[in-house]
């Protein structure tokens, strides 16, 4: 075993037997590279990540290659679901000498933690343009032995571009203007990657854009509606749920698809997917009234709740690709497999229903896929499944159940896990489901319990082993506010409102950029890396800084703390030029512009009027904020109380609506209350 073998990561563990002289990240690494006068390689993936297994079985496990790695460098492995911070700074480097980063990073350093050559994976013979990955390791022994002085240039030159990046954000814009403008870019970016004929943006690879369908869909709903805008949306769901991209029979997403038709994806299952189109399946229901939008998240939740939750509580990270020593393994069939497994009038449903073939509908669309078949349906055709199709989907996924199952990555982490929760909270407000009210108090609890360090409160990055692990980054912080905020309101309790704000006001304390605006990766009691960095793009995840904006400014609205307020406002104008620049890559920053620009739609429910809560939860008003229940300090509850003749008794109450400084009357109604939510909801175009 090398010195991963006492670390608590699944990603590190998985290297502790490699022949390589690994450390973790850490002074102990560095202070062996300036002793020995090596360079640092810097290795970062994640536990789930296909093309870093397949470079670890070429490259790390083998005697010679690790060999060559131990004579001439340090090697640093580093988890980037624990580390998003190292991560981030190096994957700039990596963008900016490749244009092009991802996982797994191989990264040269010099032992000051400059980085002077990038690159992601390498493989063990040279091919496609590559150079093998022993020959990459000597030509840059070579060079640090003969050109270190150019080395060392390139290095500080690469350092300072970086860290340039965020302190020369222009952060002046003007809230309207920018709104309009930011819109303005995305929607064209969108019409111009939108692909009609099977829906998402882009052609291939294709990644989910939750983001971007939230977009269109409340384009969608302004007066008069916008029928390209909701195209969009439409299409992008619904090839995604007909897709191999989505698991018919598990349910839950796979990260992306590698074809335009959504069909062939790469199989791991990612946590902060999962919340993400929980999300996206759950507005486009409540929009439209699709059944099988809600079908999609009914199954995208038990699938959480089942295949990622854990034991001592809390939910993993994420779900592998790899099965049996193959990709996908767990989730391809062949006929005669489904024919096995089922009766003979169910196999004939089954197989017609999602194209299941003899020849294999994966034939000639991926390596080896010769007479293997994924699920999915074809184009327009019907998603909700008639009670054969269910029936056999049930005997299959049980059938399913006895294969080896792909690895599991148990690392909870705070900000994926909150994420999740923000995702879940929404949506057991819109269906009423008590099962997911439950499982989200649950979720919230175990956050507060083991994420929390005891003492000051300081939230922490990850829960593994029974520890809580790494200080907390912006992301964690944006998110946790976000889950408890909207924890509050479906629940009506104050303690979760309260427990946002002490998450918010940390969140400003410790992150903040008090010269130019926006908020820091790391916080200022955490290590300090060579650039201290600011997450400013959406990517697979929404940027820290556009998380962070939504979530102060909705709760800025339920409480009146003005502080929130401004810091949101003045985080989106430090977006203001990557909004512009990127649109595409700001849809999250985006939406939550929007929201800002138009300002808050207020709700109080004040009494025992169950039946206007549920009013205001299952209507989708994306600038909607909602109080109820139990009164914490906020302007929003002065002079807002039941009928003042029998305050306590169910029944009594009344549903208070505004916005923009003007209310709605009062009304104890609920079709008066749906009616003018409706109004309200739809804003002019």
């Amino acid at each position: 075993m090398n010195r991963l073998s006492s670390e608590s990561s699944p990603y590190l563990l998985q290297h502790r037997d490699n022949p390589v002289d690994w450390y973790p990240w850490g002074a102990e690494a560095f202070e062996r590279a300036r002793a020995q006068d090596k360079p640092i390689l810097l290795s970062v993936g994640y536990s789930s990540c296909h093309w870093c297994h397949v470079m670890a079985h070429e490259s790390f496990e083998d005697e010679a290659t690790a060999q060559v790695m131990n004579d001439h460098f340090v090697s640093v492995k580093v988890d980037r679901e624990e580390r998003p911070d190292v991560d981030a700074v190096y994957m700039e480097a990596t963008q900016a000498i490749t244009g092009r980063g991802g996982w797994p990073m191989t990264v040269f350093l010099t032992p000051a933690g400059k980085p002077f050559f990038a690159g992601t994976y390498f493989p063990k013979v040279a091919r496609g343009g590559l150079p093998s990955f022993v020959e990459l390791l000597e030509a840059v022994a070579d060079a640090w032995r003969d050109q270190r002085e150019d080395l060392e240039t390139r290095a500080g030159t690469l350092t300072e571009a970086i860290a340039s990046t965020s302190a020369t954000m222009d952060g002046s814009a003007d809230l309207a203007d920018l709104a309009e403008s930011s819109a303005g870019a995305l929607r064209r970016w969108a019409l111009e990657a939108w692909d009609p004929g099977w829906g998402g943006f882009g052609r291939a690879p294709k990644f989910p854009q939750a983001g971007v369908i939230e977009m269109a869909l409340r384009w969608a709903r302004g007066e008069p509606s916008d029928d390209q805008a909701f195209a969009m949306a439409a299409t992008s769901l619904a090839g995604m749920a007909a897709g191999g991209i989505y698991d018919h029979l598990g349910g839950g997403f796979h990260r992306y698809s590698t074809d335009q038709r959504w069909l062939v994806p790469h199989f791991e299952k990612m946590l902060y997917d999962q919340a993400q189109l929980l999300t996206a399946y759950v507005t486009g229901w409540q929009s439209t009234g699709e059944a099988a939008w809600l079908q999609v998240a009914r199954e995208t939740v038990s699938y959480v709740l089942s295949g990622l939750a854990l034991p001592g509580g809390g939910l993993a990270s994420a779900e592998d690709a790899d099965s049996e020593g193959e990709e996908g393994r767990f989730y391809l069939w062949r006929a005669k497999e489904i024919r096995e497994a089922l009766p003979d009038h169910l196999a004939d449903a089954l197989m017609d229903f999602y194209d299941i073939t003899w020849k294999g509908n994966l034939s000639g669309l991926m390596e080896g896929g010769e007479g293997l078949n994924i699920l999915h349906r074809p184009p327009g055709a019907p998603l909700l499944r008639p009670a054969d199709v269910e029936e056999a989907r049930a005997l299959l996924l049980e059938h399913r159940s006895r294969r080896p199952h792909p690895g599991l990555d148990t690392l909870v982490l705070t900000e994926w896990n909150a994420m999740f929760l923000s995702a879940l909270a929404r949506a057991a407000g819109a269906t009423g489901d008590p099962a997911w009210h439950r499982a989200a108090t649950d979720l919230g609890d175990f956050l507060l319990a083991r994420l929390r360090r005891s003492g000051d409160g300081r939230w922490m990055r990850s829960w593994q082993g029974g520890r809580a692990l790494h200080l907390g980054y912006a992301a964690d912080y944006a998110w946790i506010v976000d889950a408890f905020t909207r924890l509050g309101e479906l629940t009506g309790r104050r303690a979760w409102t309260e427990a946002a704000i002490e998450a918010a006001e940390g969140l400003v304390d410790l992150f903040w950029d008090d010269k130019v605006g926006g908020f820091f990766t790391a916080g200022a009691d955490a290590e300090q890396l060579v650039v201290r960095h600011k997450d400013l793009f959406d990517g697979s995840t929404p940027s820290a800084n556009s998380a962070a904006a939504l979530a102060l400014w909705r709760l800025g609205a339920l409480t009146g703390n003005e502080r929130f307020h401004e810091t949101a406002g003045r985080t989106l104008a430090h977006l203001g030029e990557a909004m512009a620049t990127h649109p595409g890559a700001s849809s999250f920053g985006i939406g939550a512009l929007q929201l800002i620009a138009r300002g808050a739609i207020e709700v109080v429910v004040a009494g025992e009027r169950p039946d206007l809560v549920e009013v205001v939860q299952r209507t989708w008003v994306p600038e909607g904020v909602l109080a109820w229940g139990e009164p914490y300090p906020t302007p929003l509850w002065e002079g807002r109380t039941p009928l003042a003749a029998e305050p306590q008794k169910e029944g009594t109450g009344l549903a208070y609506v505004c916005e923009g400084f003007t209310c709605e009357m009062p009304t104890g109604d609920p079709l008066l209350l749906a009616a003018q939510l409706d109004r309200l909801r739809r804003p002019p175009r």
